[in-house]
C-alpha cells in the first residue's frame, strides 16, 4: 500500500504583494515548508525576503495567492519572531523581556518565571535574569531576544537576519545553539539571511529569491546530516553547496 505524502505544514501558492507606493514586493511566490523544517531565505537587499516573513506570520496580507497551513489546517496560535534587532525593552530585567509574551497572555508572574529560566538556560544565559540589556553583548541581547520568542513553545519560529549585525564568531556559535535548540525543541523554522554559508550551515533546504519581485527560483536541498560543526564547515561538501547557493544567487540578480 503506498504512504501518501505528507502534507507541508506551510504552503505558498502565488503569493503577490505590491505596497501603496507601487513598489512590487513580491509575484508568485510558490513554497512549501515541512513541519519540523529548517529553510532559510537567501536573496539580495529588497527581493521581499522580509515581506515573506511577515505574510508567514499573519503580520500582514497578501494582495493575491494563498497562505495554507495544510498540516494543521489553520495558522498556529503562537509564531515566535525574532527581529534583526532584539527590540528589548531597555528599562526591564533580562527575566522581564522574556517574560513579555506570556504577561501578554495573561499568565501569572508566580507561574510564568519557571518557563521563563528554563528558556533562559536554553539559550545559556541562566546567571543573567536580573541583568539589564545595557548590561549585555549584542550576542547576549540577541540570545534574549530568542529566549522571548521560544518562551511559549510556539510551533513555527520566524528569525529575519537576527545575527546580521554580529561578528562572525559570535554568529558561528549562535548558530550552532540554534541548531541545537530546534532539534531539541522540533519547531518549523523559516530564516532570513543575507549569509549563503549561514544558509546552508542551519538549513534543510535554501529558497534562493530572485530580484524585486521577489520570487523562488531555486530549492536547494542541503545533504548533510545533523548535528553539524567545523567539520562540515571545512567539509567539500560544505563548500560545494555554498557554490551552487552562490551560482543561483547571481543568476537570480542578472535574471
Amino acid at each position: 500500500m503506498t504512504v501518501p505524502p505528507t502534507p507541508p505544514l506551510i504552503g505558498l501558492k502565488g503569493i503577490g504583494k505590491t505596497y501603496g507606493s507601487g513598489t512590487v514586493a513580491l509575484e508568485g511566490v510558490d513554497a512549501s515548508v515541512r513541519e519540523g523544517g529548517f529553510v532559510s531565505l537567501v536573496g539580495p537587499s529588497g527581493c521581499g525576503k522580509s515581506t515573506l516573513l511577515r505574510i508567514i506570520a499573519g503580520l500582514i496580507a497578501p494582495d493575491h495567492g494563498q497562505l495554507s497551513w495544510p498540516a494543521s489546517g489553520a495558522r498556529p496560535s503562537d509564531i515566535g519572531f525574532v527581529f534583526q534587532d532584539a527590540t528589548l525593552m531597555p528599562w526591564a530585567r533580562v527575566a522581564e523581556n522574556v517574560y513579555l509574551p506570556l504577561k501578554l497572555k495573561g499568565v501569572a508572574e508566580n507561574e510564568a518565571m519557571p518557563r521563563v529560566h528554563d528558556a533562559l538556560a536554553r539559550v545559556g544565559l541562566t546567571d543573567f535574569a536580573d541583568a539589564f540589556p545595557r548590561e549585555l553583548s549584542g550576542g547576549m541581547k540577541m540570545r534574549v531576544s530568542i529566549a522571548r520568542a521560544l518562551v511559549t513553545e510556539p510551533p513555527v519560529l520566524l528569525m529575519d537576519e537576527p545575527f546580521a549585525a554580529l561578528d562572525e564568531f559570535t554568529r558561528e556559535n549562535l548558530d550552532d545553539d540554534l541548531v541545537t535548540l530546534w532539534r531539541e525543541q522540533r519547531f518549523t523554522a523559516v530564516f532570513v539571511t543575507h549569509s549563503i554559508y549561514e544558509s546552508v550551515y542551519l538549513s534543510e533546504r535554501v529558497l534562493v529569491m530572485g530580484a524585486r519581485p521577489g520570487r523562488i527560483l531555486a530549492d536547494i536541498a542541503i545533504d548533510a546530516p545533523y548535528p553539524r560543526g567545523r567539520a562540515f564547515r571545512e567539509s567539500a561538501n560544505y563548500i560545494e553547496t555554498c557554490a551552487r547557493v552562490s551560482a543561483a544567487l547571481r543568476e537570480g540578480v542578472a535574471a
